[in-house]
């Protein structure tokens, strides 16, 4: 996943995997969801991104393990 935030515009795109879309859907009002032919969602865009969201949240992340996945088997 890849995050592009374009404060000129106030646009924010979540990449969500490399496949190239065929088609948007727009879920609100400046809310688009990136689509591939199979209904795969790839991509988020949201225009006027800091009257919607807390960008600075979005722009900071933690990642949380569970650890048994990560535990080799006996």
């Amino acid at each position: 996943m890849k995050v592009y935030y374009d404060d000129e515009v106030d646009a924010l795109y979540i990449e969500l995997g490399d496949r190239k879309p065929v088609g948007v859907v727009e879920i609100a009002e400046g809310i688009n969801v990136d689509m591939t032919r199979d209904n795969q969602v790839v991509g988020i865009e949201i225009l006027d991104a800091s009257k919607k969201i807390d960008i600075s949240t979005i722009l900071s992340y933690s990642i949380e393990l569970n650890k048994e996945v990560l535990q080799p088997a006996d």
